[in-house]
Formats: structure tokens, sequence, C-alpha cells
């Protein structure tokens, strides 16, 4: 389906930012209702956060159908089209080298001390709640969060920049900041923002939502195999490699296929 012409400005930002903090609000008001219904913490079950993540991701997007394009005559819709084989082999591994990238550059920002530690404890205590049911950790990680994300920080902020003439570098570099900060903690902050800019990247080259999807849940599906069948938070200590070896790889694997992708004159997609 052929995505519309959607623009953003500051009105819109707050509809979103709201449509945010409400998700997230009425999240939480059920988990205490339910917790205190049963008798139990509803809100340490993995299921519950799902439940919480959806609310808190799909309400900015259900508020920005009904207040922005319902309002101006239009329905929400995005392009979902597959592109040329071809495109794969070039997004997949550009997307890996940033993912080693990012590894990198998440292992630089302390776990310990008296600000950044407590954090990292609430971070981990937030993922452990998701590996006591596998199942949740998927569902999240690798189908929810890729679609959501991809239409609410792509399909709509990004896109929206773009249509409303923000220059592209700057709507993807924007999109990936808000992408990043919307983790609520330095750790994913970092990685979500580099592996934001490759998104925005393949979005704007592709014009397809499917293609950063797909990108988005094949960073998601590595991170959730490593968190149920590795003791390793890391690629590099998952192959027993130093750090610094490893981002050097990463670089290289990224700039081959970027190089390809987004600077040779190949054309692989229509603007």
């Amino acid at each position: 389906m052929q995505e519309q012409n959607y623009k953003i400005d500051f009105f819109t930002g707050i509809i979103l930012v709201v449509g945010l903090y409400i998700g997230a609000a009425f999240a939480y008001a059920v988990g205490l209702g339910l917790s205190a219904l049963f008798s139990q913490d509803i809100q340490e079950t993995g299921w519950f956060s799902v439940f919480s993540y959806a609310m808190t991701m799909l309400t900015p997007i259900i508020f920005y159908h009904f207040f922005i394009t319902k309002n101006e005559g239009k329905k929400l819709s995005f392009d979902f089209s597959t592109k040329p084989f071809r495109v794969y082999l070039l997004i997949i591994p550009m997307m890996f080298g940033m993912m080693l990238i990012a590894d990198y550059t998440t292992q630089l920002i302390p776990t310990t001390g008296n600000l950044l530690g407590p954090i990292y404890k609430i971070y981990e205590q937030e993922f452990s709640k998701l590996l006591l049911n596998p199942i949740s950790l998927v569902l999240m990680t690798v189908i929810l969060a890729p679609i959501l994300e991809e239409i609410l920080f792509r399909g709509i902020i990004m896109k929206g920049m773009i249509n409303n003439k923000v220059a592209p570098i700057t709507a993807i570099i924007v999109s990936a900041l808000i992408f990043g900060a919307v983790h609520f903690n330095p750790w994913q902050f970092a990685g979500a923002f580099l592996l934001g800019l490759v998104l925005g990247l393949v979005y704007y080259k592709t014009k397809s939502l499917l293609m950063p999807i797909l990108l988005h849940a094949f960073n998601n599906l590595l991170s959730a195999l490593m968190m149920m069948y590795s003791d390793s938070e890391t690629f590099s200590g998952l192959f027993n490699i130093n750090k610094e070896l490893l981002l050097v790889a990463g670089v290289v694997i990224f700039a081959i296929p970027f190089y390809f992708f987004a600077i040779h004159k190949n054309i692989i997609y229509k603007d």
C-alpha cells in the first residue's frame, strides 16, 4: 500500500509524546488493578511486560491516526513492498556491521557507580522478567518491537519530517535520536541510535517500511537468542574476540555494503 504525504510538526510531536505517556500510564493502571484483583504482582510477569510495551507504543500511533490523519481526511497507510534480492544482500550485512559497532560502543558505558549502577540494575531486572518466559521475549522483541517502532519512528516521525521539507539526513539523525531516547537507558540509547541511523537510511532509500522492520527484527532476534542461550551480553564475549578487533570488523562489514547501497550509483530503488 502506498504511503500518503504525512507531515510532522511541533503540534504533532506533542500528540505523539502525550500518546506515549498515556499508553504507559494506562498499562501501569491496568497492572495495578490486576495485581490487586489477583493478589499478586502481575507487573512482574513477562506477559504483562509485553502488554505494557504494546500499549505504550501503539497508543501514539492511534493518537496520530485519529488526531492528525483522520482529521485531515486521510488514512494511515504505509508502503510494505518487497525489494530485489540484491538489496537484501546489501542491507543485512550493513546492519550486522553496525550491530558490531553498536556492541563496542555500548561496552564503553559503565554499568557500575552511584548513578549508572542502579539504572543498570533496573535495566537487567526488566529483561530478566522476559527471560522467564521466552515466548514473551520473542513476541515483544522480534515481532511487536520491529513493527510498532518502525511505524512510529521511521514511518511517522522520520517520513513526516521529510515531507515537511526537513533535510533527509537531519530527519534520519533526529528520528534515530528519538528512537534511542525512548529506550530510557544509556546502553540501549547508544545502540538504538546507531542502529536507527541504518534503519532510517534504508527506509529513505528503499521507500519501503518492510525493509527496516526486517532489519530491526534481525537485530532483535540475535539479541534475544544471545540472552536465552548465552551467558554473554556482547558479541565480543560470545565469540571470545577482543572488542577492538570486533569493532574493526564491524566497520569493514558496514562500510562495504554501505558504499554500494548509499554512495555508488547503482539503481536498485526508485525515489
